[in-house]
């Protein structure tokens, strides 16, 4: 058969790909044949990722509140790979700690990846996405069903995510540009495994309903979220109990504040509570790149190949 003839694997886009959630997404949606864009802040994590995919890839180290850097990154994938059907809005940031005392440079950053990086990513691949009539999937939160006390800026984020996605689908659903908004709960990263290193916030966590409380391995979200691509969903829940907490919505506000003024004066009475700043290794590195003062002026990108054929494929 001449595979010359066959046409080209659809392309998919992965923000914050460099380890957790968007790690397994891009393993997972390359398993299904596609060419994968794997962005985020970290090159070398990010090509030791793209050496184990099985289709192929392409790196490019950016920051995704950057508007100028992420049209280059968009024209860069679309040119090296081809034009984008699948975008994944993944990268995300977090931080604990009462407001008051907040660092307003950490807040804000979380504000600034977690949605306004979000809209960036929109915008740089629109151009894509309406040729291909492709998919933007917004990565939210349950955070947005109910904000929780110590993670203002992280619950600010996530509701205003998931607006911005609403918005979008409303606007561009006429050009056959699908957009989707994933709504997760505690996932097994290390970002969420840091959450729990804070007595406060491990304690506030306890406190929720056995069902609510559960920790979901990355690897069985990311199944979840890549059933919910290929079907375009508009709403994709992970894991998919969470459809049913949609009709309670209008009740957690009410639930979060009578549990808050109940346990948050006892749990801060008996733990000492300083802000954690950014959570989980991405969260570290991320702080370490916000406070240089020398920006990159350009994505550093890589390409690679697929492996050669008989070279076996690792799992998801």
């Amino acid at each position: 058969m001449d595979r010359s003839a066959e046409p080209p694997a659809r392309v998919a886009v992965v923000t914050g790909a460099a380890r957790g959630l968007g790690a397994a997404l891009a393993r997972l949606l390359s398993a299904r044949g596609m060419r994968v864009a794997l962005l985020g802040r970290e090159h070398a994590t990010l090509a030791a990722l793209a050496v184990t995919l099985g289709t192929e890839s392409h790196v490019v180290e950016v920051d995704v509140t950057d508007d100028a850097a992420m049209d280059r990154a968009a024209e860069e994938v679309t040119r090296t790979l081809g034009a984008p059907s699948v975008v994944v809005a993944n990268a995300g940031v977090a931080e604990g700690g009462p407001f008051e005392s907040s660092d307003p440079v950490t807040w804000r950053r979380v504000v600034e990846v977690n949605l306004v990086g979000s809209a960036v990513t929109a915008r740089a691949f629109l151009p894509a996405l309406r040729a291909t009539r492709g998919y933007f999937l917004q990565v939210a939160s349950t955070a947005a069903f109910g904000a929780a006390p110590m993670m203002s800026a992280y619950c600010a984020s996530k509701a205003g995510a998931e607006a911005f996605a609403r918005s979008l689908r409303a606007e561009v659903a006429h050009l056959g540009v699908g957009v989707g908004v994933a709504y997760l709960h505690w996932t097994d990263t290390d970002m969420v495994r840091d959450v729990d290193r804070h007595a406060v916030l491990r304690e506030l966590r306890g406190h929720m309903p056995a069902p609510a409380r559960r920790v979901y391995p990355v690897d069985r979200v990311a199944g979840w979220l890549v059933r919910g691509i290929e079907r375009r969903r508009a709403s994709v829940y992970a894991p998919p109990w969470l459809r049913l907490a949609q009709a309670g919505r209008p009740f957690f506000p009410t639930a979060v504040d009578l549990l808050s003024r109940r346990e948050l004066p006892r749990l801060l009475r008996e733990h000492s509570f300083d802000q954690t700043g950014l959570l989980g290794t991405g969260g570290r590195i991320e702080e370490e790149l916000i406070h240089r003062t020398a920006p990159r002026t350009a994505p550093r990108t890589e390409t690679r190949g697929a492996p050669p054929p008989g070279r076996g494929l690792p799992g998801p």
